[in-house]
Parts: structure tokens; sequence; C-alpha cells
């Protein structure tokens, strides 16, 4: 199968470089691969070194394209993929993650046995990490601190509502068109959500592995987190059914906080105060269990002293969110 592999970049020196190297590496039959880089106006180095990497290994592809994507947006990128790929399937590859030497060989695997959409595991990681950042890894890997997504939690070998790094075949996009260019977050839930409209399954093996890197520091992880929020209430408007009902528990949370709060402050009713009370037991109790529960799944150089701060990341992180999608539902 010829397939093509697509990465979208924007302001990624940082990480752009590992991983073309790490498409580079892959064990798949290089002149049955395309490469198509897309630079969304960077104004660091991404784009010297994606034409660096042009020129260097032009002769290593069947062939590589270094496109344009002046609107900056994710789905604007990958519409200009979608309008020059050439493959028989299209594989998308996030500039801020790593891939095994075998993540093309295995999806194009389970395509060629007839599924039309597929992908696998994503686990976050690190780079570089300090003992601090070890503890932000767990708050993003445990299922409190993240989402129950499947790429996310591995429920087995099955079919799925949505992936991450997704392998499509070329009659998918043909039936169902390109990515919505209203949406810079959530984008992979609406295409997902027409892809299953149309009639295509979205294939989960968890055999496929790739890796996303999570930010740097708490500031960075909670600006994602509220931007990730935040386009979970824009998105309510465009495509409500592409949205599930945990995408909107950090939303509960928040407004259950702000509406107790204020009937605390303004009436004296004691049934207010007991499950005000309960409300925040409950919370306390599951994010304590959630804590240890990552902690004890952990390896142990992961594990240090700054891991009882993970109630409060939790904490943080749902919060951030919520108000995002707060901010969103009544701007």
């Amino acid at each position: 199968m010829y397939i093509s592999l697509c990465v979208i970049a924007y302001n990624e020196e940082e990480y752009i470089k590992s991983i073309l190297e790490d498409i580079k590496q892959q064990d798949y039959n290089h002149q049955d691969m395309e490469l198509v880089m897309v630079d969304s106006a960077s104004s660091d180095r991404t784009r010297e070194i994606m034409e660096e990497f042009l020129k260097e290994n032009d002769m290593t592809f069947r062939k590589i394209s270094l496109l344009d994507n002046p609107r900056r947006t994710l789905p604007c990128g990958w519409n200009v993929a979608l309008a020059a790929y050439e493959g028989e399937a299209i594989l998308k590859v996030d500039a801020h993650a790593t891939i095994p030497k075998d993540f093309v060989s295995k999806n194009v695997s389970l395509l060629e046995e007839g599924e039309m959409v597929c992908g696998g595991r994503r686990p976050t990681i690190i780079k570089d990490g300090t003992n601090w950042q070890d503890t932000l890894l767990l708050a993003e890997n445990s299922m409190f601190g993240s989402s129950i997504a499947s790429f996310r939690n591995n429920p087995g070998k099955t079919y799925v509502k949505s992936i991450f790094h997704g392998a499509y075949k070329r009659e998918v996009f043909d039936k169902i068109g390109g990515f919505n260019e209203n949406l810079t977050r959530t984008e992979d839930n609406e295409i997902h959500y027409r892809i299953r409209k149309a009639g295509f399954k979205i294939a989960f093996d968890p055999e496929i592995v790739s890796y996303q890197y999570i930010r740097s520091s708490l500031p960075k992880m909670l600006k994602q987190k509220h931007a990730n929020g935040y386009w979970i209430g824009k998105t309510l408007r465009v495509c409500p059914g592409c949205l599930s009902i945990y995408h909107f528990v950090p939303f509960a949370f928040v407004m259950a906080i702000l509406v107790s709060s204020l009937l605390c402050i303004f009436t004296k009713l004691r049934i207010i105060y007991m499950l005000t009370g309960l409300m925040w037991g409950a919370y306390i109790a599951l994010a304590l269990l959630m804590a240890v529960m990552a902690v004890v799944g952990a390896d142990k150089k992961s594990r240090h002293f700054s891991a009882i701060l993970l109630p409060v990341l939790f904490f943080l992180l749902h919060v951030s969110y919520g108000l995002g999608t707060l901010k969103s539902i009544f701007k």
C-alpha cells in the first residue's frame, strides 16, 4: 500500500526534527511512503528544519512535499494536506509526538485487512523530565486527570468513537469531505463523528502505539486544558452530537462549586450545607483514591514526593477545563 504520512507543525522547532527522524527510521518500505509536511506560518525555525530534511532526504521516500498553511490552525493544515496527498491512505502524525519504527507498518497491516480507519494507543510522555514533570505526567496519564478516551485507556482490540494518530483510506475523505475549519481544538471529534455517520468503523488496535509529549510546566498544561474546555463549549453550537457527556463533567463541577458557594452565602438552609459538604467530601475522596492509584500504577522512577500534590493538580486541571467551557457557553 502506498501511504502518505502527514505532519502539521506550528512553532515546533524543539520537536519537529525528532518526529521527522522517527519517520525516516520506519521499517515500512520507504518507496511506498510519501511524506507531506505542512508549516502553519511558523515564526521560529520549524520551516527551516523541514526544508533541511527535504533536501537531505529527497530520495529517501517516493515523494516529500513541503506545503504552507497560512491560516495556521490545525484543521486548515489538514485540509491543505488532504488536497495534496497522493497515497492510497493518509496517516496523521502530530509534530509534538514520537513514533516507534513499526508504527506505519502496523497501521498499514490493519488497513490491508480491510479496515477503513484505524489507530491505537497514545500514551503521554515527557521530554528531559524533572521530578515535578514526572508528577505532571502522572496527573495527565490518570483517567481522573485527562479523559476516558480509548487512545488513553486501552480497551483492547475493538471499534471506538475516536482515535488520535489515525490512518484513513482515501475513500473515507472522498466521501465525507475535509475537516471543519471552524473548530480549532475539536476537529478530530467532529471528523470522527462524520466518519461514523457515513457508515465507516474506527478500528482500535492496542498493538499500534505512538507517544505524545505533555506540556512541560503546570501553567502551560492549565492553559491547554482551559483551551480544550473552551472549544468544547464552541463545538456544542456546531456539532453537539460529536461530544460525549464526559466532556462536560468539569463544567458541571465548576457550576456546582459556583452554585453551592452562592447558596451557602445567601441562604441559611441546613440541607444546602449538607449537600455542599457531601459534594466536596466525595470529590476529595475520589481525588485521593485516583492519586494513590496513579502512584501505585507508575514505575518506581516516576514516584516522587511531589506526587502528594496530585489531588491539587486534579482540582486545578478540572477547574481550568470547566472554566474554559463556562466561558465559551456564556460568551
